[in-house]
């Protein structure tokens, strides 16, 4: 792949990246934490509708997009190791995918089961109690590897900027 794909791709990657890594860190940081300072059926029931509306096409563009560039980048890097900025954007482009192997084997099916449950069932309090930390750690993990590949990939696109 040329240096005039790779470049953009990888400032592509990296915007990508950033962003998702965003929407993370606020769950990270404050919406969960709002959540728990919720009644349990109503943190249950906000989390829900969170989960409804988050697969919109634009987050999904940005996630999965992300995840298909960064997939290119990643192969592309792996193929061609002695290139400028090459191993960052294997590192950046891993990061990333983690955060991808997180969403989809951890984060979407516990997201599936809450919403099949009634948040004035009378177990609903105690599967929130369950599904609110183990969420949320595993979405740190998520916050953390976005960020980290959208800074690798910037510290890539700048050594390729700077070979030219």
């Amino acid at each position: 792949m040329t240096e005039r794909v790779l470049a953009p791709l990888t400032v592509v990657s990296a915007v990508g990246s950033g962003i998702v890594g965003g929407v993370f860190f606020a769950f990270s940081v404050f919406v969960m934490r709002a959540l728990d300072g919720l009644p349990p059926a109503q943190g249950l029931q906000a989390m829900q509708g969170i989960n409804r509306w988050a697969p919109t096409g634009w987050f999904m563009t940005a996630l999965l997009g992300t995840a298909l560039t960064c997939a290119v980048l990643g192969v592309s890097a792996a193929l061609d190791l002695d290139r400028p900025g090459a191993v960052l954007r294997l590192v950046g482009s891993v990061l990333y995918l983690v955060a991808i192997v997180v969403t989809i084997f951890y984060h979407v099916p516990r997201n599936d089961a809450l919403a099949g449950v009634s948040p004035d069932g009378v177990d609903a309090a105690r599967r929130w109690a369950e599904y609110l930390p183990g969420w949320t750690a595993w979405n740190h993990v998520r916050t953390i590897t976005s960020i980290a590949a959208a800074a690798t990939l910037t510290v890539a696109a700048r050594v390729v900027e700077q070979a030219r």
